[in-house]
C-alpha cells in the first residue's frame, strides 16, 4: 500500500498496516538511530521508543509528496535522540564555542580526490570528528536537516549551525589530503597509519571495492556504499 494509507491505517490501529511500515521502515530508522546512538543495543531501543511514539500519534502526519512519511518518522526519532537535557547542553556548549573561532577554511577536495578516498575510510574520517561538529554534520548532510531545524532540535543558534558545519569539512577536506599524501588518517589524536589508495585497492575483499561507487568532497553529492547510501546535499541543492 502506498504511504498515504499506510498512515492512515496505522492511525486506525490496523496491525496489518504497522506490521508493514516497521518492515519496509526499520532498515533506514536503525541506520538513522545507530548514528546518534552509543552502541547497537542503544541504536536498537532508540528505534523502538521511536515507533513506540510514532503509532501513538501517528494521526497528526500530514503527506506532501513521495517520501514524506519517512521524513516524518525520523524527525520523531531524531527528538528522542536528542531528547536528553544532559546531551543538548554539551553539545550547545561545544557548538556554540565554533562561533568564536576565525579559522581559514581550506578549499575542499577535487572531486577526484574523495573518490579516491575508500568509503570505510571516509566513514571513520566523520566518525573522528568532534562529538559536536560530527553530529552537525551527521543532521545537516545526512539526515538533511536545516541549520534551523537543527538549531530547534540541539538547541543552539542556527550561527553556531552553519559554523560548525563549515568546520566539520574543513577538518574532512584536510584528513582527505593527508590520506592522500600518505601521511595516514588523521584522527583528533593525531594522524595514524592507513592505506594510501592504491596499496587498499591490492587487499580488498569482494564487494569493498569502490570502482562502483559514486562519493563528493565534503559538502557534495553522494556517497554509495555496500550497507546504506549516504546522500549529501550542497548548500545550493537545498534552496532549489
Amino acid at each position: 500500500m502506498d504511504e498515504q494509507e499506510l498512515a492512515r491505517r496505522c492511525a486506525r490501529s490496523d496491525d496489518e498496516a504497522r506490521r508493514e511500515l516497521y518492515e519496509t521502515y526499520s532498515p533506514r530508522l536503525l541506520s538513522l538511530c545507530r548514528r546518534y546512538a552509543r552502541d547497537a543495543a542503544e541504536a536498537e531501543d532508540m528505534m523502538q521508543d521511536a515507533y513506540i511514539k510514532i503509532f501513538r500519534i501517528i494521526g497528526r502526519f500530514r503527506w506532501t509528496r513521495p517520501g514524506s512519511l519517512y521524513s516524518w518518522m525520523a524527525r520523531v526519532a531524531l527528538n528522542l535522540a536528542f531528547d536528553s537535557a544532559k546531551r543538548r547542553r554539551r553539545l550547545a556548549r561545544e557548538l556554540m564555542a565554533a562561533d568564536s573561532l576565525v579559522e581559514e577554511i581550506p578549499e575542499e577536495p577535487e572531486y577526484g580526490q574523495a573518490q579516491a578516498v575508500p568509503l570505510e575510510i571516509l566513514l571513520s574520517m566523520i566518525e573522528a570528528l568532534p562529538e559536536g561538529y560530527r553530529t552537525v554534520f551527521r543532521l545537516y548532510c545526512i539526515d538533511e536537516l536545516s541549520h534551523q531545524e537543527i538549531a530547534a532540535l540541539l538547541g543552539i543558534k542556527e550561527k553556531s549551525s552553519s559554523a560548525s558545519l563549515a568546520r566539520a569539512r574543513a577538518v574532512l577536506a584536510r584528513s582527505i589530503r593527508q590520506y592522500l599524501n600518505g601521511e595516514g588518517l588523521f584522527l583528533s589524536g593525531g594522524p595514524s597509519p592507513a592505506k594510501r589508495p592504491q596499496d587498499a585497492a591490492r587487499g580488498r575483499n569482494d564487494g569493498e571495492g569502490i570502482a562502483n561507487e559514486s562519493r563528493p568532497s565534503p559538502n557534495g553529492m553522494q556517497y554509495s556504499g555496500k550497507n546504506e547510501v549516504i546522500k549529501v546535499k550542497s548548500d545550493e541543492d537545498r534552496n532549489k
